[in-house]
């Protein structure tokens, strides 16, 4: 089945590594900081889906989809992304490469 999506939709990528050694303790703050990101992201405007996921070969990787680029920019400002969760991450070892967002050039 094909989603129907906005032409202006975006998917916005965010990916980081940590040593593999700490796996377990970055599954773990990826699960914890879950409980406050969902409710903060869900209240959001122009979600469409979004997705987490660790890795034992030390990335992680955040994955959504947004009706439009001006809604996937409003994770940049977010608290409870910015400087709550990306405390824990980075406490846990966790680096970041940049944010992108990229337009759905098509889907299945």
């Amino acid at each position: 089945m094909t989603e129907s999506l906005p032409s202006a939709a975006v998917i916005r990528v965010s990916r980081a590594t940590f040593e593999p050694g700490r796996f377990a303790e970055v599954d773990a703050m990826n699960r914890r900081t879950s409980r406050y990101l969902v409710p903060a992201i869900k209240r959001l405007p122009g979600l469409v889906s979004f997705y987490s996921g660790v890795s034992p070969n030390g990335t992680i990787v955040q994955v959504s989809v947004w009706d439009s680029e001006d809604h996937a920019r409003q994770l940049d400002h977010l608290t409870e992304m910015t400087v709550d969760a990306r405390a824990e991450a980075e406490a846990a070892g966790v680096v970041f490469t940049p944010i992108v967002n990229y337009p759905i050039g098509w889907s299945i």
